[in-house]
């Protein structure tokens, strides 16, 4: 798994140099315009704009993530309709890599949880049962294509745990909601790791934001 930032917001104009929580502080005075350049106090008046609830604020800029998972954690990311995604196509290119990942026992109470207690021996076998099922997998997903069935075919022996790969694109509302819900409990693991990674990014390249979401 691994979360990257690949384009946000820029101004223009006057806002020429300004990156996108400059651009919000700057949409969200538009009722105070002799203020709209005084950005040192963007975190606290983005702060007031969460907390009064007024989010279409966050709407005026946006940015683009590149987030590499398995198949099965960018179907849940994929529901998350606010987002523009586009993803690696199986249609067109040949998937190479399988994801392998960690075994937890089902929470007896709650149908969408898992519990980090399995014993090692148990964890293991569940590594090497991914590992055949991802060499088996490929070795016939490759012998199809090399008899010429199309990869939109062949894609059908292929494991959930396939790498792919996506570019989500969504303003900041979108992110901000996203990251909420996707950390907390209920949420697989694997799914909330990304939801770090965005959280991450957040905090290292908008401080503003971050501070206003309570992130920092």
């Amino acid at each position: 798994m691994s979360v990257r930032l690949v384009a946000a917001t820029v101004g223009q104009g006057e806002l020429e140099g300004k990156n996108a929580e400059d651009v919000i502080v700057y949409a969200a005075r538009v009722s105070n315009p002799e203020n709209q350049m005084k950005f040192d106090s963007g975190a606290k008046l983005l702060g007031y704009c969460l907390r009064e609830r007024h989010f279409s604020v966050f709407e005026t800029a946006s940015m683009t993530v590149e987030i590499k998972t398995s198949r099965a954690i960018a179907e849940q990311i994929l529901r998350h309709r606010s987002f523009q995604a586009q993803v690696f196509s199986q249609r067109y290119a040949e998937a190479t890599t399988g994801t392998i990942n960690e075994a937890r026992r089902q929470d007896d109470r709650n149908r969408q949880n898992s519990v980090d207690d399995l014993p090692e021996e148990t964890k293991d076998f569940f590594t090497d049962a991914q590992e055949t099922v991802w060499k088996q997998c490929h070795t016939l997903y490759k012998a199809a294509i090399e008899k010429g069935i199309a990869k939109e075919c062949a894609r059908f022996l292929l494991p959930l745990g396939t790498e792919t790969c996506l570019y989500l694109t969504g303003n900041f509302r979108s992110f901000y909601h996203y990251v909420e819900l996707r950390r907390g409990h209920g949420t697989q693991l694997e799914h909330q790791l990304i939801a770090e990674g965005i959280r991450d990014i957040v905090v290292s390249k908008f401080p503003k934001l971050a501070a206003a979401f309570k992130w920092a």
